[in-house]
């Protein structure tokens, strides 16, 4: 990742929660999706959070297991401060300052591997490569529950859903410079189609793999080690 989107989600770190539920017009399917695939056995599963942002998907993970061991991860420091605000003196909770496209994290392996609107900031070929590297961190069984964003099938699709996002945006009711802020963002974005998502997260290895939940371009992916 770039330092450019490093700098812009520093720039948002403190206001990113409260206007997330805003700027995401389906936030209570997609999250909740997500959260209801993250179904692990274990009392107390080892979960990592790639792109954790202010660790508002780990949060929900936390609530769900209040035993885990969360390590999150994410490149701009401004985030994970809004992180270690969430977590307060959890400790069971590791913060990392990093790209996490290029940290090593050694021997470790995770019952579960999350992200959630982040892996889209990757190039393609460094999507490739990331899912490759999430199927070698989890432990035999594991999973992976990335929630993101996906293009349209075509052209046509990727105009639509910008189109119905902005519209979406603007009836929230956000003041102007947020709303061009976020559409600013949303150019970094370089957002793969699910089919294509699917095909490498099937060459990188894993058994199970599937789009449980799209709603324009916000996508819910499952995949099982």
């Amino acid at each position: 990742m770039n330092d450019m989107i490093r700098k812009k989600f520093d720039e948002v770190a403190q206001s990113y929660d409260q206007q997330r539920r805003q700027l995401i017009p389906c936030f209570d399917d997609f999250y909740g999706t997500a959260m209801m695939l993250v179904n692990l056995e274990k009392k107390a599963p080892k979960v990592l959070d790639l792109g954790a942002g202010t660790g508002l998907f780990a949060s929900y993970v936390r609530q769900q297991y209040p035993e885990a061991e969360l390590t999150l991860i994410d490149l701009s420091e401004e985030m994970i401060n809004q992180a270690r605000i969430r977590f307060g003196d959890d400790s069971k909770v590791e913060y990392i300052v990093a790209d996490y496209t290029t940290y090593s994290f050694g021997e470790k392996r995770y019952d579960a591997v999350i992200s959630s609107l982040s892996i889209h900031h990757l190039s393609h070929q460094a999507k490739k490569i990331l899912f490759h590297s999430v199927y070698k961190l989890l432990l035999d069984t594991g999973i992976f529950v990335n929630a993101d964003q996906a293009a349209g099938s075509s052209s046509y699709f990727d105009n639509r859903y910008k189109q119905q996002w902005e519209e979406a945006i603007l009836r929230n009711g956000l003041p102007t410079q947020v709303v061009e802020s976020a559409i600013e963002r949303r150019k970094l974005d370089i957002n793969a189609t699910v089919a294509d998502q699917l095909l490498w997260l099937r060459e990188a290895g894993f058994v199970e793999t599937d789009c449980i939940y799209k709603n324009n371009e916000f996508a819910v992916f499952f995949s099982q080690k």
